[in-house]
């Protein structure tokens, strides 16, 4: 939710001037905090709107790009051969005949009939993140092609630049800071407007405000515009919230702190090790909760024949202990290092369980079930999957499609009512919309403005970027300030 219409807006009946102009009369709690939410609301929507924009536009792509990418990259990702499939070590052979070169680092073995297999190599001419997979036919072992992947998520090329898009707009760093504002800024908007929606139904309905809420107001087609840029805000609340939040995590500043606050809660994604007993050496994490979204990829490895020979006992081993749905494994680079293999992110997939197997002896050395995660690691994991449109396949992202539609109609329908209030006289100098009332801040309650501000002080900490614009709409309004004095003096 964007900007609110202050005509439509019912507030505290009028207050009376105060004595002395300096010291203008205290609100009500409830009065001043619907104030305080109605200019930042305002101001908010104003200038951080664009960014929402501009994210729910990619974002709507970006909902549907793995349906997209099973379309456009059918050729590399199905195969009509029908038959029982070869070992996987042939496979592995016929894509490394293609790619003699590069470090072989995992295979991903087809999951169902018609798949192919991704044999997945290191390639130094790429960039971070990203890997080059051969595909294999898993009945003829012969390729179908080879393609670059990102993530763990294993993104092709389609799918991976509407990710940056999204992500970045292929600005790189720089892009960045436009999404990380408006995943920062979107929960705050979104409740403030839910704060000023609410208390407008309660004081037009009061009996019946839970109903109304949710829906437009009929009654008045002056606001018609109003009532449903507010309802569909409403309707659109939580997954908005989700959005934010997943996003944030994703972001360069709030990221790090969201990473931070996490390892000293101990909420962090577990991982098998690696480590073969009897042997030295650090364990190799299995990859993060942002591998699909830029990050997992797996280290680079040596090309070892004899290595991908034992690949057939570790993929036997794993389907033998449960580890059944789409898997990658994680051919080690070093002796002493066990084979990993571990679910992958695949729509409708909701856990992602891991086993560390020694190739030579195909003993498991560690497992690791996704029951057994920390709630809050889960969690996460919900909710970057949910944001990715994988958590419950074609379902999830026709839902956040929806929503991101939902998104761009309650931006543009603030943006009108902005326009609307402008000056209509041939004498106003101004002719943009106005700010609702000035004067929140000092007729605020003591009880309501230290809270608010130590929230404001914390948010602004964690996400530097809610604290930078919000800065920012304080010099704004600052300068807007002296200006009407200069202008009702003159």
């Amino acid at each position: 939710m964007t900007i609110t219409e202050s005509g439509a807006v019912e507030t505290a009946p009028p207050i009376q001037p105060a004595q002395n102009s300096e010291s203008p009369p205290k609100r009500s709690a409830g009065n001043a905090f619907q104030a305080l939410m109605l200019r930042l609301h305002f101001y908010a929507g104003v200038f951080v709107a664009p960014f929402i924009l501009i994210a729910a536009v990619t974002g709507a792509l970006y909902a549907v790009a793995p349906t997209l990418e099973t379309f456009v990259d059918r050729g590399l990702l199905h195969t009509d051969s029908t038959g029982p499939a070869k070992p996987l070590s042939a496979q592995i052979a016929a894509a490394t005949a293609v790619q003699p070169k590069l470090a072989l680092v995992a295979v991903a073995p087809a999951q169902n009939s018609g798949d192919t297999t991704r044999v997945i190599f290191s390639d130094p001419s790429l960039g971070e993140s990203e890997r080059r997979a051969v595909f294999i036919d898993p009945v003829t072992a012969t390729s179908v092609g080879d393609s670059v992947v990102y993530g763990s998520s294993g993104a092709l090329p389609t799918r991976t630049w509407i990710d940056q898009l999204h992500r970045d707009l292929h600005l790189g760093d720089f892009g960045r800071y436009y999404s990380e504002i408006a995943a920062s800024w979107l929960w705050v908007i979104a409740l403030a407007g839910l704060v000023l929606w609410f208390r407008r139904v309660r004081a037009r309905r009061e009996k019946r405000s839970a109903g109304w809420l949710f829906r437009p107001d009929r009654s008045r087609p002056r606001a018609r515009t109003l009532n449903w840029h507010a309802a569909v805000g409403v309707w659109i609340l939580p997954v908005l919230l989700l959005l934010s939040a997943t996003g944030m995590t994703w972001s360069k500043y709030a990221g790090e702190n969201v990473t931070k606050l996490r390892q000293e809660m101990s909420w962090t994604t577990p991982s098998v090790t690696t480590k073969l007993p009897g042997t030295e050496g650090p364990a190799m994490p299995a990859g993060g909760d942002h591998a699909g979204h830029g990050g997992g990829a797996t280290p680079a490895a040596a090309p070892n024949p004899n290595k991908a020979a034992l690949v057939d006992t570790v993929y036997a081993v794993a389907r033998a202990n449960g580890v059944d749905g789409p898997i990658e494994i994680s051919i080690p680079a070093k002796d002493g290092t066990a084979f990993v293999a571990k679910e992958l992110r695949r729509p409708g997939v909701l856990t992602v369980d891991a086993i560390a197997v020694n190739g030579s002896t195909g003993v498991v050395t560690d497992s690791l079930k996704y029951s057994d995660w920390p709630l809050a690691a889960k969690l996460t994991n919900w909710g970057i999957q949910f944001h990715m449109g994988l958590m419950f396949g074609l379902l999830n992202q026709l839902l956040l499609l929806a929503v991101m539609i939902g998104l761009l109609t309650v931006v543009v329908r603030g943006y009108l009512m902005w326009w609307r209030r402008r000056p209509t006289k041939s004498e106003a100098k101004v002719a943009l919309g106005k700010a609702p009332r000035r004067g929140a801040l000092r007729q605020t309650p003591i009880t309501v403005l230290v809270p608010f501000l130590a929230v404001a002080a914390v948010a602004a900490w964690f996400a530097p970027m809610i604290g930078i614009p919000l800065l920012g709409f304080l010099l704004v309004d600052i300068l807007a300030g002296l200006a009407s004095r200069r202008r009702a003096t003159a």
